[in-house]
């Protein structure tokens, strides 16, 4: 009986050992994901993040743009375009054109940025390039010839 009891006991141990390290990887994970990943703009963390397949992390990046895609009128509005980065990735950017207006770029303009990362298989997207209107958090932006849309 003392036997079965210690057994009972230590598998227990192991389920509660097993609950603790889940709830700490969940919320690790996730308050990672609200800060801003990587400190420069050099595109590192973009490309960093694409090689994890990360997703919801914060960047700070600044590029060239290099294409000019249709506006994504689905849902909320979104002027899109390709952004490269100093790392030599490229980066597709959603700016939300239902709050904030239009950035006037053409091929070749430079930009800086700060946005939510999201994985995708052709480079991910950066999104969140906008305040937030619930003022919940710092939201985003895009620094375009000495302005700052958001």
């Amino acid at each position: 009986m003392r036997n079965l009891r210690a057994h009972h006991k230590t598998i227990w141990w192991v389920v509660a050992l097993v609950l603790l390290t889940s709830v700490w990887v969940f919320f690790a994970h996730e308050f990672s994901d609200t800060r801003t990943f990587g400190g420069s703009d050099d595109g590192t963390a973009v490309k960093v993040a694409f090689e994890q397949q990360r997703s919801g992390v914060w960047v700070n990046v600044s590029g060239k743009v290099t294409r000019l895609l249709p506006d994504d009128n689905k849902g909320a509005r979104h002027q899109r375009f390709i952004l490269r980065l100093e790392s030599g990735h490229t980066v597709m950017i959603a700016h939300n054109i239902d709050l904030v207006i239009r950035v006037p770029l053409v091929i070749g303009d430079m930009v800086e940025l700060r946005g939510r990362y999201e994985w995708n298989h052709k480079g991910g997207v950066v999104h969140w390039t906008h305040h937030d209107p619930d003022k919940k958090m710092e939201g985003g932006w895009i620094d375009h010839k000495s302005q700052r849309y958001r």
